[in-house]
C-alpha cells in the first residue's frame, strides 16, 4: 500500500496520453478525472489495464474535445454518457457524471448526467472506487475516505450499505469478490447490511452472479471470497450447496466440518497450480470450482454406521449431479459444467490405491476416464488431503507419487495419453466385412476394454481377438 506522497513516482507508470487528455478537456474549459479502480490501483502500486475517466463534458462535448487526436472512437455507451476511443496502443472510457438510480424492479439504470465530481463518486460502490485524480492538476479527490478504507484494508460503501445494495444488489457479490481478490475485510455495518439484504440478489440475473462468482473462486484470496458469501447468507442463494456443508462433519477430518475442509482444499488447489507455462495455469477456475464443490454430496448421503462412525457412500457421484445442476443454474457453459462434474465424480478415485495397489489396467482406466483432466485431477486428489496426522499424510502423498509414477512408466511404453483400440473403425468393418452401424461401435468398444485390461497388441492379435468375440456375438 502506497501513500499520497508516492504518488508522482506511481504516475510514471501511466500511458503519457493520460495527461495529454488531460490538457485538452481543460483548454476546452471542461474537468476531467481518472477514476475509480485506476485510482485505486496506483496506491497498490500497480497499473489497471482498464483506464476510466469522468467529466462534466456531455458526450458530444467528449467526441468534439478528443476529434482529431484520437485514432478511433465508439459510442456504443453514450445513451449512459461513455464515450470509449483509442489513441495508439491505449483504450479510454470518458463517462459524464452521473447521479442515476435504478428501478427497483427492472433494474434498468436511469441515466441523469451531473454536474459535481462529488455526485458522481458517491453512486459509485465502494469508497476506494469512489477517489478521483483531476487532470491535468493530479489533484486527488476523496470526499468519502477511500485512501483511508484502502489502509485499513476495508470494504465500505461512499453512501450507506442499504442504500448502495438497493441501488444494485450485485454489490453484494462484488464486496465478497474484492475480499478474494485484494485481502480485504468487510467493514461490519457492510457485513450487517449484506446479511439483512442476501435475498435481494436474487433480482440479479444468473449470468451477473456467475460472473462474480467466477471472479471470486480466481481471486488471490478465494477462501476469503467464499467464506465472505456464506457468512453473509449470500452463498444460501447462489450456493446453497456450499453453505450447507456447515451442518456436515467430516469422518476422515473430525477435527473441522466438511465446510473448513473444503475451503481449505480449495486454497491448496490454487496453491499447487502452475505457471503460464505449465498444464494448470494458476488462476484455473476449473480446478478450484470442483475443489470447492467436491464434498457437495455429503450432506445427502450421510448416514450413522451401527459402530458409530459416520459415512458418505456414494458422495463423488451425488456431488457430481448437484455441481451440475447448480452450474446449469448459473448459466455455466457446457464445457465448464462437464468439466468440474467430471473432476467431482472422481475425487475419490485414488483413495485406497496406496492400500491395495492397482494392476495396469486400473491405472490406465484412471488415465483414461481423467482424459484431458489428468493434470488437474492430479492436484485435486492431492489437495483433499488435509489431515493433520502427517504420518497419513505422508503416506498418502507417497502413494500419490508412485502413482503418479507408474503413469509416466506406462505413458511412455504405450502412449497413455491417448488410448485407442489396437484396430480403428474402417479395419473393424473390413475384418468382419460390415458397414458402419450400431455393430462398429460395440466391437469398438470391446477392443478399448481389451486395451485397458491387457495393454496393446499387433494387428494380427487384435484381428484375431476381434472375430472370436465376433462368432460369440453371431
Amino acid at each position: 500500500m502506497h501513500e499520497l506522497t508516492d504518488l508522482p513516482r506511481l504516475l510514471t507508470g501511466l500511458p503519457k496520453a493520460v495527461l495529454e487528455l488531460g490538457e485538452l478537456f481543460s483548454a476546452a474549459g471542461f474537468e476531467i478525472a481518472l477514476v475509480g479502480g485506476p485510482v485505486r490501483d496506483l496506491f497498490l502500486g500497480r497499473i489497471s489495464p482498464d483506464l476510466d475517466f469522468t467529466t462534466n463534458a456531455r458526450p458530444d462535448d467528449t467526441l468534439k474535445v478528443i476529434e482529431g487526436w484520437a485514432d478511433a472512437t465508439w459510442d456504443v455507451g453514450r445513451e449512459f454518457g461513455t464515450i470509449a476511443f483509442r489513441r495508439g496502443k491505449d483504450q479510454f472510457e470518458v463517462t459524464t457524471y452521473r447521479a442515476d438510480a435504478y428501478d427497483g424492479d427492472s433494474r434498468k439504470p436511469i441515466v441523469a448526467f451531473g454536474d459535481r465530481l462529488e455526485e458522481d463518486l458517491i453512486r459509485r460502490d465502494f469508497t476506494m472506487n469512489a477517489m478521483a485524480l483531476r487532470l491535468p492538476s493530479l489533484e486527488l479527490v476523496d470526499p468519502y475516505g477511500g485512501l483511508d478504507d484502502l489502509r485499513a484494508s476495508r470494504v465500505m460503501t461512499p453512501s450507506t450499505p442499504v442504500v448502495s445494495f438497493t441501488d444494485d444488489p450485485l454489490r453484494m457479490m462484488r464486496a465478497a469478490r474484492f475480499t478474494s481478490q485484494l485481502g480485504v475485510e468487510l467493514a461490519p455495518e457492510v457485513e450487517q447490511a449484506m446479511k439483512d439484504m442476501a435475498g435481494e440478489i436474487n433480482r440479479i440475473s444468473r449470468e451477473r452472479v456467475r460472473d462474480e462468482i467466477i471472479k471470486t473462486i480466481i481471486g488471490a484470496y478465494p477462501r476469503a471470497g467464499v467464506d465472505a458469501l456464506v457468512r453473509t447468507g449470500l452463498a444460501d442463494h447462489v450456493l446453497p450447496e456450499v453453505s450447507a456443508l456447515q451442518l456436515e462433519t467430516d469422518e476422515h477430518h473430525r477435527h473441522k466440518d466438511v465446510y473448513q475442509h473444503s475451503l481449505q482444499v480449495l486454497e491448496q488447489a490454487a496453491d499447487l497450480e502452475s505457471d503460464a507455462d505449465g498444464p494448470v495455469p494458476a488462476p484455473d477456475f476449473v480446478l478450484r470450482f470442483a475443489a470447492l464443490m467436491h464434498d457437495v454430496g455429503k450432506p445427502a448421503t450421510r448416514k450413522f454406521e451401527p459402530s458409530g462412525a459416520v459415512s458418505f457412500r456414494h458422495h463423488d457421484m451425488v456431488g457430481a449431479k448437484l455441481t451440475k445442476k447448480r452450474m446449469r443454474e448459473l448459466r455455466f457453459d457446457n464445457e465448464s459444467i462437464k468439466d468440474v462434474a467430471r473432476l467431482v465424480e472422481l475425487h475419490m478415485r485414488f483413495y485406497g490405491y496406496g492400500d491395495a495397489g492397482w494392476t495396469d489396467s486400473a491405472v490406465r482406466r484412471y488415465v483414461n476416464d481423467a482424459g484431458p483432466l489428468l493434470e488437474r485431477l492430479h492436484r485435486l486428489t492431492r489437495s483433499d488431503v488435509t489431515t493433520r496426522n502427517r504420518r497419513k499424510a505422508e503416506r498418502l502423498a507417497f502413494a500419490y507419487d508412485d502413482l503418479e509414477q507408474r503413469i509416466q512408466t506406462l505413458r511412455e511404453q504405450e502412449e497413455l495419453d491417448a488410448v485407442r483400440p489396437d484396430l480403428d473403425g474402417q479395419q473393424i468393418m473390413e475384418i468382419l466385412g460390415i458397414k458402419p452401424g450400431p455393430e462398429v461401435g460395440k466391437a469398438y468398444k470391446f477392443l478399448l476394454e481389451h486395451r485397458l485390461d491387457h495393454g496393446p497388441v499387433d494387428y494380427d492379435q487384435a484381428a484375431a481377438l476381434l472375430k472370436e468375440w465376433w462368432s460369440q456375438q453371431s
